[in-house]
């Protein structure tokens, strides 16, 4: 199962999503957005838009299911956690 995280390093709600991760052993890609500089941030804040909509953080993407916010129960669904 494939696991990526758009977050800011910033940010509560992604810390929040992240260790929930961690806690829970699952792999995934981090791309912590604010961090990232020139045209591959550009592309991450592009990627993050054409996902979700709109430029709110965290995004999770499980497989092919987004998931906008830290949002503990879907993500527990989707990992079967």
């Amino acid at each position: 199962m494939a696991v990526k995280l758009f977050a800011l390093s910033t940010c509560p709600y992604c810390r929040m999503t992240r260790k929930y991760l961690e806690d829970n052993d699952v792999e995934f890609d981090l791309l912590e957005v604010d961090l990232l500089e020139g045209q591959e941030r550009t592309d991450a804040i592009a990627e993050v838009k054409e996902l979700s909509g709109g430029t709110s953080f965290p995004v999770a993407v499980i497989d092919d299911e987004v998931i906008v916010g830290f949002n503990k129960k879907k993500i527990r669904e989707m990992l079967s956690l």
